[in-house]
């Protein structure tokens, strides 16, 4: 037996593989390359891969090309070369020598070296999300699996120099973490492309979703952050944020972009305020609902430096440039004229100002696709509260903003929730470094002694507008924020106007907590869905969500809430809610069965069963659809970038599509 034992040790010595040799080891006469194995070195020759850590190198390379040529004329060298571009500077160093890596791979001592696995993957966890925020596919080149070996199979580190000056400058500075956002103008793809790549980044806490597109077929591109994105919390609220509704009033864009890299980059470093915000909240961010305009008002601006242009009609031009859509349609103006049937009806003890479906003749008339995607999205979202960034004063304005009288252009009209409203907006303005002083020079306007809030019927009445359409067709509470006087302010304002409204987009946000929450069930536990809650002398009711949660934003002080629903006795609570609240209070419901007995007293107000009635007769569900191709299946538009690469000549690189 010891014999067998001793015989098959010798077979596996004789049948092994060879040792690796180690960087040297054959200079010392420890092992000795095979002549198969041997290849010849030659000087560094590729022009972005004149810095690597080493100076020679080997042909083929791991991707087999034979010659420079070869590897100048791939579609992986051209990528690297326009890689800084494309990410915006974000993590191109660290590709560009992973990449070089490969292309042109460390020769030593007659022997083509490959790089470690583990640098490679490193890279991969720290960038791949810039990739996913430009619609890219992480490059095969860069597989770590397949192109790159462990430390135990003889690697060295192409990255080596490049950690160590990192190291160094990290040395020099004694200051904790912080947030860096670039305060400039982004166009609409890099808008996109910061919005991914903030979503990639944090991607356990955000996401980002397209609710539709422009006139033009841009994407109206929403980013949400939450504890679970994607999907709907029982008892979590849900807010939003749009800007840019008015293509030329363009700060609020920027501060929604700024706002979506802040909450990401301060939610991973540890802000506690940031991450108790985002993990008891919803919140949804539509920098851009009229990128359209946005693009004629941008270049409307580019051209004031032009000394051919009339400067004085130029700026006048400026100031309405890109106002509307590409319809030539005011959003603003084309949501449906919700506040009219209200008024109209309040003379009927019964009916409330709640909820009130979309006429069918509302159908009939120009319905803007922007308007059309902001409709179904407050439709399929269960939104608590809302602001609406604007531009051209300061001020904060709550509904209505269309007059009770139809001859009185600025007289105050008020909601049944006058008195939330303005507590809403005071929390704006109160916030704001400038906003709530009445010394502070405004835009024209008369604001005086109104500490930067005004109904906004008072301030002037209009039809159709989207903050009206929120109260009245849904749960959701708007206010329209007129953040300057300046609609596109220089890129030199960007910073202060940030800093002089960070802490109200915050503060904002945080009050959608106010108020109550509770959870509307059955005697079984089961949630109740569409159950109204009342509150006894505000004729404005909420319903309940999907699992029978709802938010009912209120004002301190004591409230009667009746919870109804149909087949259901009714229940009723009294609450008491202090002056200072730091989250909504608890006020749960159960609802018993009973047999449905329809009160002959009630009365019926033609219309009010159409409310689930949306696009009746198909005109815009093309604003939706997407294209087919030939065999029915989706067809995908090529991203931005991939003209890059189609016009060199070479075969197209369908592994840097995503799909």
């Amino acid at each position: 037996m010891p014999s067998v034992v001793v015989l098959l040790s010798v077979l596996a010595t004789c049948f092994a593989a060879p040792r690796t040799c180690e960087p040297g080891d054959e200079a010392l006469g420890r092992c000795q390359i095979p002549d198969e194995e041997k290849v010849t070195c030659t000087d560094m020759s590729l022009a972005y891969c004149q810095d690597m850590p080493y100076s020679h190198i080997t042909f083929p390379n791991i991707l087999g090309h034979r010659s420079r040529a070869d590897a100048e004329q791939g579609a992986e060298y051209l990528l690297l070369s326009v890689l800084h571009g494309l990410l915006h500077g974000e993590c191109s160093e660290e590709l560009r020598l992973l990449g070089c890596s490969v292309l042109a791979p460390q020769c030593r001592a007659g022997r083509a070296l490959k790089p470690c696995r583990g640098s490679c993957e490193a890279v991969r966890r720290g960038c791949s999300h810039a990739f996913e925020g430009i619609d890219m596919a992480w490059p095969y080149f860069l597989d770590c699996d397949r192109f790159f070996v462990s430390d135990q199979e003889g690697c060295y580190d192409p990255l080596s120099e490049f950690k160590a000056r990192q190291e160094s400058a990290f040395a020099n500075f004694t200051d904790e973490p912080s947030t860096i956002i670039q305060f400039t103008y982004h166009t609409n793809a890099q808008m996109w492309n910061i919005l991914k790549k903030t979503a990639a980044k944090c991607s356990h806490i955000s996401r980002t979703y397209s609710i539709g597109r422009s006139v033009d077929g841009k994407d109206l591109l929403v980013i949400e952050f939450s504890a679970n994105p994607g999907h709907h919390e029982l008892l979590v609220p849900e807010m939003k944020y749009v800007g840019n509704m008015h293509g030329n009033e363009v700060l609020g864009r920027q501060l929604l972009i700024y706002l979506s890299e802040y909450l990401c980059s301060e939610y991973l470093l540890g802000n506690e305020r940031i991450q108790t915000l985002i993990n008891t909240t919803r919140i949804h961010i539509l920098p851009s609902m009229n990128p359209d305009g946005y693009e004629l008002a941008a270049a409307e601006v580019a051209d004031r430096n032009d000394p051919e242009f009339n400067q004085e009609g130029h700026l006048f031009n400026g100031w309405t440039s890109g106002r509307r859509n590409a319809q030539n349609l005011d959003l603003n103006r084309n949501f449906p004229a919700l506040t009219s049937i209200a008024y109209s009806r309040r003379r009927f003890r019964r009916f409330r100002v709640d909820h009130i479906p979309i006429p069918d003749s509302y159908w009939f008339g120009k319905v803007a696709p922007e308007t059309y995607a902001v409709m179904k999205w407050i439709r399929s979202i269960p939104f608590v509260l809302s602001a609406s960034l604007h531009g051209g004063e300061l001020v904060v304005s709550y509904p209505f903003d269309f007059s009770r009288h139809p001859q009185e252009e600025k007289m105050h009209s008020p909601t049944p929730d006058e008195q939330m409203f303005k507590q809403l907006a005071r929390i704006y303005a109160d916030a704001h470094a400038e906003m709530a002083n009445n010394n502070t020079n405004r835009c024209g306007a008369s604001f005086i002694n109104r500490r930067g809030i005004i109904n906004g019927a008072q301030w002037y009445s209009f039809a159709g507008g989207m903050a009206d359409f929120n109260y009245l067709h849904s749960n959701c509470f708007e206010v329209t924020v007129e953040l300057g006087c300046d609609k596109f302010p220089s890129e030199a304002e960007l910073y202060p106007e940030w800093r002089r409204n960070k802490e109200s987009l915050l503060s904002f946000m945080e009050a959608v907590h106010r108020g109550i929450k509770g959870v509307v069930r059955d005697e079984h536990g089961n949630g109740i869905k569409g159950a109204v809650v009342t509150v006894k002398g505000i004729r404005h009711d909420i319903t309940t969500a999907e699992d029978g949660d709802y938010w009912r934003l209120l004002t301190p002080g004591l409230h009667v809430v009746t919870v109804t629903a149909s087949g259901y006795s009714k229940a009723v609570k009294r609450i008491n809610l202090p002056r200072v609240m730091t989250r909504a209070g608890r006020v749960d419901f159960v609802l018993k069965r009973v047999p449905y007995k329809p009160e002959m007293d009630d009365l019926y107000i033609p219309g009010m069963e159409t409310y689930e009635r949306f696009d009746p007769y198909n005109q815009f569900e093309s604003y939706t659809t997407r294209e087919l191709g030939e065999n029915g299946e989706e067809r995908l538009e090529k991203p931005w970038w991939w003209a890059y690469f189609t016009q060199s000549g070479n075969a197209a690189p369908t592994w840097l599509l995503r799909n």
